[in-house]
């Protein structure tokens, strides 16, 4: 019976699996974080059109590994200046919260907290960072997980709340994005 069902769920997470990154290239903005793919697109965006899209994330990479929301902010930035938005007029902001944060957290106090191992989403924060994206830590998240300022890689910002952060970047015209 358990075998059975382990074979039924390696079959059914197979094309999730087999997905590849065949076809996708490094990106103008940052080459070797958010990989993007060539797209005949039917809706591409229009001259003018600029971008302030707030991410939401929850989910923590696993130890070591890249956050795959993290990633996706990069591959946002990379694919619409590639599809000719100048980058100033794409805006991102990254709303963290819940156990997202240890992907926040500075080399030393990850490693403490995570068995030896390093942060993997370290290098595409610092440079998502680097390139005027925005990320903001929920300090409820961070009380619960006694986790301080001085914990942050640096440039990481602390709201009040993952709540307020999304508000306030509602109001400033910020969509949120679903994925």
């Amino acid at each position: 019976m358990i075998r059975a069902a382990l074979l039924t769920a390696l079959l059914l997470s197979a094309p999730v699996l087999a997905q590849s990154r065949e076809g996708f290239g490094p990106g103008p903005v940052l080459p070797d974080v958010g990989p993007i793919a060539p797209v005949d697109s039917d809706l591409a965006p229009p001259k003018g059109t600029k971008f302030k899209i707030a991410f939401d994330v929850a989910a923590k990479a696993a130890p070591g590994g890249l956050s795959r929301q993290i990633e996706t902010a990069a591959r946002t930035l990379n694919m619409h200046v590639a599809a000719g938005v100048p980058q100033k007029d794409v805006q991102i902001v990254v709303i963290v919260h819940g156990p997202g944060a240890m992907d926040l957290l500075k080399p030393e106090v990850y490693t403490a907290r995570n068995e030896g191992k390093a942060n993997g989403s370290l290098d595409a924060v610092r440079k998502l960072l680097g390139a005027g994206v925005e990320f903001y830590l929920c300090g409820q998240t961070a009380m619960g997980q006694k986790i301080t300022k001085a914990d942050l890689i640096p440039g990481v910002k602390m709201s009040l709340s993952a709540i307020t952060a999304h508000a306030v970047y509602q109001q400033r015209g910020y969509t949120l994005n679903p994925f």
